[in-house]
């Protein structure tokens, strides 16, 4: 009986390991960089490769980026996640527009929605600031990355 407790809890421990691991995962297992969780706020999507409509040029510019919205759908002081294209636009102040992976640094999860000036993810609670994406409430680790967005007359692209 004694036995079967210890192979249990042996196993349980060496399961509890893994998932430790995987929250310190990057996400980016074949080190392409799509998943980058960098510190630095300034990654880009638009640099990296893309398989969406608009794929980097040599020079790093999109064009023709995606459309996502148009600049009244984006609350001041708030925002708008738009999952498809992984990508959450945040209005901190009126006529300033901010974009940012909508994957959370801390397992990967999709966020959910922008409210009371945080970008939230609701798989495990972490929050992050709508102004730089850093680090409001954890158990994030690090801020989501910077993506590009551009905003002609009223439309907010991507890239």
């Amino acid at each position: 009986m004694h036995a079967r407790r210890r192979t249990v809890l042996t196993a349980g421990a060496a399961g509890a390991a893994g998932l430790v691991a995987a929250c310190g995962s990057s996400g980016d297992e074949d080190g392409d960089g799509d998943r980058s969780t960098a510190a630095a706020p300034e990654t880009s999507r638009a640099a990296k490769p893309s398989t969406r409509a608009g794929a980097a040029s040599a020079d790093g510019s999109v064009p023709g980026g995606e459309a996502l919205a148009k600049t009244s759908d984006i609350p001041v002081g708030g925002g708008k996640v738009f999952a498809e294209q992984e990508v959450v636009v945040t209005q901190p102040k009126e006529g300033e527009f901010k974009g940012f992976s909508a994957i959370c640094t801390h397992m990967g999860c999709t966020v959910a929605e922008v409210s009371d000036g945080t970008i939230n993810c609701p798989c495990h609670g972490s929050r992050y600031s709508i102004t730089d994406a850093a680090v409001v409430a954890g158990p994030a680790p690090q801020p989501l990355a910077a993506e590009r967005i551009t905003v002609t007359g009223d439309t907010i692209r991507l890239g």
